[in-house]
């Protein structure tokens, strides 16, 4: 739930966001507007499962764990109004490289209880790299 109250409130940052994002200078390797919703809906959903896994069988005290994987979620519902609202790439791009040190740091703590939800975390570093790529070249072709 919580995860998608996240989702939830970064839409509402992001009412503009496909008119704003086909706006940009962008390159070629960048993917489509309509494809943000449904990565991020699957994506939110694996975050929400593999903290669900920590919490329901862990092994030892689940707080640092469970500390880190809120950072990083607050750091991704930080993205949306700092790119889109704002407008301001460079901030964004820092938010990302900060969210993606805390999702590593999640993913190395989850491990520590279940490798399943260590696991589950793999695909949303892999967007999240890819999404600081992009938002570094968006920054850098559009200053």
């Amino acid at each position: 739930m919580i995860c998608y109250a996240v989702a939830a409130l970064g839409g509402l940052a992001s009412a503009d966001a496909g008119d704003t994002y086909n706006a940009l200078d962008r390159p070629s390797w960048a993917p489509p507007g309509w494809l943000f919703g449904p990565v991020w809906t699957v994506l939110y959903g694996t975050v929400a499962v593999a903290a669900w896994l920590v919490l329901r069988n862990p092994h030892g005290s689940t707080r640092t764990a469970m500390t880190w994987w809120s950072v990083q979620l607050l750091l991704n519902l930080a993205w949306t109004p700092l790119f889109f609202a704002a407008g301001q790439y460079g901030l964004a791009f820092l938010d990302i490289c900060l969210l993606l040190s805390a999702l590593l740091t999640t993913t190395v703590l989850f491990a520590r209880h279940r490798r399943a939800a260590a696991l589950l975390l793999v695909p949303y570093a892999l967007w999240v790299t890819f999404a600081a790529a992009l938002n570094l070249t968006i920054w850098l072709s559009n200053t």
